[in-house]
């Protein structure tokens, strides 16, 4: 084999390392101005250094709906029945969309259309600038989980047992699971699966264009918390007092760590640098385990250690998910947002709202974003001015991609990188050995 050959090849496997590396690492959500859907869990943005309020606004109901930021607005759901978009720096209304029902569900943004579900057993897709409705879907129960999009659909669960996906662009139906009971649980999408736990005490891993079952794995109890993906392993938390890491590919168990108190992990995990982030819920600790093997690195109590203001509604541990931006997270408990060092969990600021907190912390523009039972939404954090807003095109009808489409990034690791590697080196290697024969046959 000649120099030039050897070369080719040797060029060949550099890129495939070079693939392999940079699909090793994890993505999250790298636009430090939006935070565009429920749990999506790590951000470029770096969060407020002290819990200065920068704005609030009162909807006409209490909330459990977190909030998502895109172009210059913040869109979240309230008791009150509504849809809200606000201006994200002055905090001033600029739609308001009505349902029929309560909202729990938590909106998704995606090309200039905000997606959220509604105890009126709907899922909606509202206009981003303007709140108007594009189309709604109606399922047989509520829609208390918080939709994700990904491969030109938007998928949720129902508590009519199933897990739905529809065309993204006219809410046509494209398939649905049915689960043995609720899925209030909000799916996770990657490498072409779709990943969501239920009341029937499963983790569920689905074909993302197909629906068909994959595998399921067993907990002890319900499944509300919601899955978070890093490097091929699955987190998440079941009201059998355990946090599971589960083979992505196969769902067989890694390991499992049981919190300090004997109910629940309603709260749902993020992963960054290694690292899962996830609430104990009755216990009111927030854990930071170690990914591969479960240790727990650090723990902090945040139970109340002094009577809570006169007058303020008090919670009984921990629902939300965590955020994790620059070197600390940011996670609801109680009455109170919480902003911890990532690595070391100790103290850097608390916030206290005058409710119970169910809802999960939004970070976005160097701001920290909280609903709360109170009625209110909380800017946390000093205002700099917001990008100028310029929603993407709205999606068309075309027909859904085929699987070999590249699955929506938010808290999993970007597995696309590892085919582009892998045909990369195929077609170069192919190349070399074609140059071979034809020298050789000379």
């Amino acid at each position: 084999m000649n120099k030039k050959i050897t070369l080719i090849l040797a060029v060949a496997a550099l890129l495939s390392i070079i693939s392999i590396t940079a699909a090793s690492a994890q993505t999250g959500n790298t636009n430090s101005s939006t935070w565009p859907m429920f749990h999506a869990g790590v951000t470029a943005s770096s969060g407020p250094n002290t819990s200065q309020l920068a704005w609030n606004f009162t909807t006409g109901g209490s909330m459990w709906s977190s909030p998502a930021v895109a172009d210059g607005l913040l869109f979240t759901g309230s008791y009150d029945h509504q849809v809200y978009a606000l201006n994200v720096t002055t905090g001033s209304i600029v739609w308001n969309f009505t349902t029929g029902g309560m909202i729990d569900s938590s909106p998704a943004v995606s090309n200039g259309i905000v997606y959220i579900g509604s105890n009126d057993n709907n899922l909606y897709a509202l206009n981003e600038t303007d709140g108007a409705l594009v189309w709604n879907y109606t399922t047989g129960s509520q829609v208390q989980s918080s939709p994700n999009v990904a491969n030109n659909m938007v998928y949720f669960g129902s508590n009519d047992h199933n897990l739905y996906a529809l065309n993204a662009a006219t809410g046509a139906l494209e398939w649905n699971f049915t689960t043995g009971n609720n899925v209030i649980s909000s799916p996770a999408v990657y490498n072409g699966t779709v990943y969501v736990g239920s009341y029937d005490h499963k983790v569920y891993a689905l074909n993302a264009y197909t629906g068909s079952l994959q595998w399921n794995f067993t907990t002890g109890s319900v499944v509300e918390s919601s899955p978070a993906l890093a490097d091929g392993i699955l987190y998440i938390g079941s009201y059998d007092n355990n946090t599971y890491a589960l083979n992505a590919s196969t769902g067989v168990s890694i390991w499992n760590m049981s919190t300090g108190y004997d109910l629940c992990v309603q709260a749902s995990p993020v992963v960054s640098n290694g690292i899962v982030y996830t609430g104990g819920s009755y216990d009111g600790n927030v854990y930071a385990y170690n990914a591969t093997n479960g240790n727990v690195l650090w723990t902090y109590n945040t139970t109340p250690t002094v009577a809570q203001t006169p007058g303020i509604e008090t919670a009984t541990g921990i629902y939300s998910a965590p955020a994790v931006a620059g070197n600390a997270v940011y996670i609801n408990a109680f009455n109170d947002t919480y902003a911890l060092d990532a690595t070391t969990g100790k103290l850097i600021w608390t916030f206290q709202t005058n409710g119970v907190l169910y809802s999960s912390p939004a970070v976005a523009n160097g701001m920290v974003y909280v609903d709360s039972y109170d009625r209110n939404i909380y800017a946390i954090g000093t205002v700099t001015a917001a990008p100028t807003p310029s929603p993407s095109p709205q999606p068309t009808a075309s027909p859904t991609p085929a699987p070999t489409s590249t699955p929506a990034p938010s808290t999993s690791t970007n597995y696309t990188s590892y085919i582009v590697a892998a045909v990369i080196a195929i077609l170069i290697v192919i190349a070399a050995v074609a140059l071979w024969l034809s020298r050789r046959h000379k």
